[in-house]
């Protein structure tokens, strides 16, 4: 359970540096069917060495001091079975394509991961209750991502390295997105889904050279010689 804490940790560090977090975010990764480890309750770059990261029930309450949106989290992990990983973020550029109540449509290879379509979830209020949380999840259908209308982004993926991965695909998505609203461009053709599907591979270390990138440095990583 500790490597999966440390890992929850750098993860938590990494997503702050990218300025895919600020104040407000959190990241988790399953331990089993019933649970699964969530970042501490500070802002994300601020996550300490060794520090405690709390154990998560799947279903029930959330334990005390655990942010209520970790509830995204929980439905995710009920109704995924391949889901090792989540991501909760605020991207600028998502945050500021998201506010406008669209998502990004699939016009580079990045954005191949989240055939079909990013998920859209219209309500601008926080989520903190099973209701609320519930029908973010049923939004993000078969993505592997969620927008919610001015309040950031839910994605999840088999490993939490992975989900961090595709936290940064999504912005990069938005950045893209944003750049042909802004040069009259947004109908041009995009990526089919036929050819997304055969585009969004896993080999090559794709996730893993990412991981790499995003958390280089982190001095809970291994040392190199």
């Amino acid at each position: 359970m500790e490597d999966l804490a440390r890992i929850t940790r750098i993860a938590a560090r990494a997503l702050g540096r990218a300025g895919l977090v600020h104040a407000y975010g959190h990241c988790s990764a399953r331990l089993d069917n019933d649970s699964f480890l969530v970042c501490p309750s500070v802002p994300m770059e601020h996550v300490q060495i060794g520090q405690t990261c709390p154990i998560v029930p799947v279903a029930g309450a959330l334990p005390e001091g655990v942010l209520g949106e970790v509830r995204l989290h929980q439905q995710i992990y009920s109704r995924r079975a391949q889901a090792g990983g989540v991501v909760r973020f605020m991207g600028p550029n998502m945050m500021a394509l998201a506010a406008l109540g669209r998502v990004p449509e699939i016009r580079h290879g990045f954005g191949t991961y989240f055939t079909p379509r990013v998920g859209l979830w219209q309500d601008i209020q926080l989520v903190r209750d099973d209701d609320r949380a519930s029908g973010v999840i049923d939004a993000m259908g078969d993505s592997a991502g969620v927008m919610m209308r001015g309040n950031g982004a839910v994605v999840t993926a088999a490993t939490l390295p992975e989900a961090v991965g595709l936290a940064w695909y999504l912005e990069d998505m938005c950045r893209i997105e944003l750049a042909a609203l802004s040069t009259g461009l947004s109908q041009a053709p995009t990526i089919s889904n036929s050819q997304a599907e055969e585009r969004a591979t896993r080999q090559g270390r794709i996730f893993e050279r990412m991981w790499d990138y995003l958390s280089y440095g982190d001095p809970e990583l291994p040392q190199q010689n």
